[in-house]
């Protein structure tokens, strides 16, 4: 069973993920997972998305460099070892593992180059987590 992903190519600068975010949310596409990495001067954003044919397009007309892939995506056990039993599996299989991401979310954590600052930002704007809460999930 495949499914598709949505890859977005972004130039590395405050508020261009937003963007996305924004755009997608506005034409009623629901992000259901996504990942992020950069480099200095760009970054690349994999997304699944509730319809991702229209997301491309629309990011498409945005100005987006996007690409759609096949990936699979697969139930992991919520238990300790969970990961690693399904990573043996693949293993097994011989499959090999380019990437991977969790696409389930109601929480999500990001890096940012001053914490402290963001965190002061951000307190009483959004719900922030505190590591025992996030540990407890």
């Amino acid at each position: 069973m495949k499914v598709t992903q949505l890859t977005v190519f972004l130039e590395n600068r405050s508020g261009r993920l937003a963007e996305v975010a924004d755009l997608l949310g506005k034409e009623g596409i629901n992000i259901r997972g996504f990942s992020t990495t950069e480099a200095a001067d760009y970054g690349i954003v994999r997304l699944i998305v509730s319809d991702p044919e229209r997301a491309r397009q629309l990011l498409h007309d945005a100005g987006f460099t996007t690409h759609l892939s096949p990936v699979i995506c697969v139930k992991v056990p919520d238990e300790p070892g969970g990961l690693a039993s399904v990573l043996r599996e693949v293993a097994a299989a011989g499959a090999s593992i380019d990437y991977l991401y969790s696409i389930s979310f109601q929480n999500i954590c990001f890096a940012v180059p001053d914490i402290e600052r963001a965190i002061d930002l951000l307190e009483g704007k959004v719900t922030l987590l505190s590591d025992d809460e996030v540990r407890a999930l």
